[in-house]
């Protein structure tokens, strides 16, 4: 892990919060309606909203019911890593259409390295387990990635760059830092829907081992239960 200062990754990691990064979305649908159609505004969301349904549905399986990988240690994707790998790349690219195509793919690249980035923060700072960093990274870049290739060939001149940039900075320095409580609104919906009480939590579910019923042959568990200096026929 790169050695930064704690306040660094902090910084980092609050580059993928919601309050900053559904703000974000939002301006780049409208920026798509207002430049080209809102059918590709629509397109846009929809792609996000599918890949933010991927991470509800896995927290909500854990919050409720303690459904995830022990193996891995997943309770469910990082919505931080989703939202900025998703976020970013496509920011970037609105800003960069005007721009010959392999400046434009610089420009999704780098979104897709803010998103990783953001991804290890939560890692660094024990938010979530490399699997569900990964995991959150690799669905956002998927949803961000189908969109730019949709969008690739959209006329260029619709927008001018100056404007999207700066409406883009503007937000983001706006919304920095600015908490959204998601994860207490999914605990809740997860245990509105599962009929729990409490909700499922990482310590106590890793605790738990699976308690194998004994179907080994009998031959088996009396050589397991022998003195170690017991011979064997």
């Amino acid at each position: 892990m790169p050695d930064l200062p704690l306040h660094l990754w902090y910084s980092i990691t609050s580059l993928g919060g919601a309050g900053m990064t559904l703000p974000l979305a939002f301006a780049i649908a409208l920026w798509l309606a207002l430049g080209y159609t809102w059918r590709m505004a629509a397109g846009w969301l929809l792609l996000l909203g599918a890949a933010i349904g991927v991470v509800t549905v896995t927290k909500l399986a854990f919050l409720g019911w303690g459904f995830g990988v022990r193996e891995l240690d997943f309770t469910g994707v990082s919505g931080h890593a989703m939202l900025s790998t998703a976020v970013y790349p496509v920011a970037l690219f609105l800003m960069l259409l005007p721009a010959r195509p392999a400046v434009r793919l610089i420009g999704v690249v780098l979104g897709l390295a803010a998103g990783i980035a953001v991804g290890l923060s939560r890692v660094v700072l024990s938010a979530h387990s490399p699997s569900e960093a990964v995991t959150g990274c690799l669905v956002g870049a998927l949803a961000a990635l189908l969109f730019v290739r949709i969008a690739w060939n959209a006329e260029p001149g619709r927008l001018s760059a100056m404007p999207v940039a700066v409406s883009m900075l503007v937000l983001a320095v706006l919304m920095h830092g600015v908490h959204v409580p998601t994860q207490r609104w999914v605990t809740h919906i997860a245990l509105k829907v599962s009929g729990h009480e409490r909700p499922f939590i990482r310590a106590k579910w890793k605790a738990v081992r699976d308690v194998r019923p004994a179907t080994a042959p009998l031959s088996q568990t009396l050589n397991t239960l022998a003195p170690p200096h017991a011979s064997r026929v």
